[in-house]
């Protein structure tokens, strides 16, 4: 099975002409001289980078975690530290972090880089940080049925430290938390002393 990092976005290769020509427009009405030498490829080279950044439009996060694999296994599975690259759908800048998942399997398990497929086929896409952490919580419910999952992410976004309020540094932590880790509070707490 092909990884996000294998796919394109092939809406934005089909549409390559048209992307082409809204980032000349847009960079002539900031001001720019789209004639200027180094500015002559960049709507091709954006173009690239959108085919790139949003290749999680062509995955399914469910498909990203692969087929299930039996294994009797019931105790915690961490796969922390992914580290993640996305985009504000507020206003299309980057925000970026790390992603930790925790599950207590229930005679499934998936591969350990299945993990990092998901989490790159929910960020790879305009994103809000609160979904892509339910996102990657709901897909691993849905396909590995889990005693208990905790999904916890960290993120900085430029929208908020380049721009707006601009406050380099400040992090935002979301996490979403399902079935057994809900209610065990020793569960959450080992989790968190893991990760």
């Amino acid at each position: 099975m092909a990884g996000v990092n294998d796919n394109i976005n092939k809406t934005v290769q089909n549409n390559r002409a048209k992307i082409e020509e809204h980032i000349r427009q847009i960079l002539s009405l900031i001001g720019e001289d789209v004639g200027r030498d180094a500015l002559k490829d960049t709507p091709a080279r954006v173009t690239d980078m959108f085919e790139e950044i949003f290749a999680g439009y062509e995955v399914d996060p469910r498909e990203a975690l692969g087929e299930p694999l039996d294994e009797i296994h019931n105790d915690l599975v961490i796969v922390k530290d992914i580290v993640y690259y996305s985009q504000c759908e507020h206003h299309m800048a980057p925000f970026f972090g790390k992603v930790h998942i925790g599950y207590i399997p229930s005679g499934k398990i998936a591969g350990l880089g299945k993990f990092v497929r998901l989490v790159e086929a929910v960020t790879r896409r305009l994103q809000v940080q609160e979904r892509v952490t339910s996102q990657i919580a709901d897909a691993i419910e849905e396909v590995l049925h889990p005693e208990g999952i905790m999904v916890v992410v960290e993120g900085e976004h430029l929208c908020m430290c380049a721009r707006g309020v601009k406050k380099p540094g400040s992090k935002a932590v979301t996490s979403a938390v399902r079935g057994s880790f809900r209610t065990d509070a020793a569960q959450r707490a080992e989790f968190l002393s893991l990760i």
